[in-house]
């Protein structure tokens, strides 16, 4: 009964999550074994860990890119490990945007063609997929690249118009994954400031990382070792997103 209730006021919330893999001869290996979390709507969480760890794999099912063991896991006080696959397809597209650290983009589609793609599979209305994609390339400050092809963009540009992407479906939460790795500091800094400022205005943030001096960014710091919780720890943000950034 309490636990349901705790289900209830979170975003997500995992109870004794297990993830186990197993190889072609048989052999077994344990990704996550018993992540009990909760993250509450509006969080700026970072998840840590050496590789190995667990924590891309944890990524994987809260975004339902994969599915648990065992344990529990609900979404909005929603169990739906036992939905099929199509239908988890269609939550993930509306309630949640992904940034990669690869990118992910069409290198010879525009900026804003690049940004509209998550619209082409939702329930979105093309007539407003413009106006969408278009406030989508503002917040990340690209409304002069809106008609560049991707492939003619820098590190920081492209990571930001992966961001744009994941914002265009006004989604629940944004799992960044490694967002910074592929940048130089300088334009990694810009890309925390971006999220900061996200989640300034009400986004709930899911970083993956193993840098300190990102994961600082946070307002709460998760270490996973060997597939469990290690700590769990409130901190004090390293700085304050730059006012008035992004308008």
């Amino acid at each position: 009964m309490i636990w349901d209730f705790i289900f209830m006021s979170s975003l997500i919330e995992t109870k004794n999550l297990s993830k186990t893999y197993r190889d072609e001869s048989g052999v077994e290996t344990e990704a996550l074994r018993g992540v009990t979390l909760t993250i509450q709507e509006g969080e700026f969480v970072a998840i840590m860990g050496p590789s190995g760890s667990g924590k891309s794999t944890l990524l994987h099912i809260l975004g339902f890119l994969d599915r648990e063991s065992g344990g529990e896991y609900r979404f909005s006080g929603e169990k739906l490990s036992n939905l099929p696959d199509d239908k988890l397809a269609e939550i993930r597209n509306k309630k949640l945007g992904f940034v990669f650290q690869s990118f992910n983009l069409l290198p010879h589609f525009s900026v804003l063609q690049n940004v509209m793609l998550p619209l082409h599979y939702g329930d979105t209305p093309e007539s407003e997929w413009r106006m969408k994609g278009e406030r989508a390339v503002e917040a990340v400050r690209l409304s002069h690249r809106k008609d560049y092809p991707a492939v003619r963009l820098s590190g920081g540009e492209k990571q930001r118009v992966a961001i744009a992407r994941a914002l265009v479906t006004e989604p629940k939460v944004i799992f960044a994954d490694e967002p910074t790795g592929n940048l130089d500091s300088k334009s990694g800094q810009a890309i925390m400031e971006i999220l900061e400022t996200l989640h300034a205005r009400g986004h709930t943030i899911i970083l993956i990382t193993h840098e300190t001096y990102t994961a600082e960014h946070a307002n709460r710091i998760i270490r996973l070792k060997d597939g469990t919780v290690e700590s769990d720890t409130k901190v004090e943000r390293r700085r304050n997103a730059q006012e008035g950034f992004l308008k």
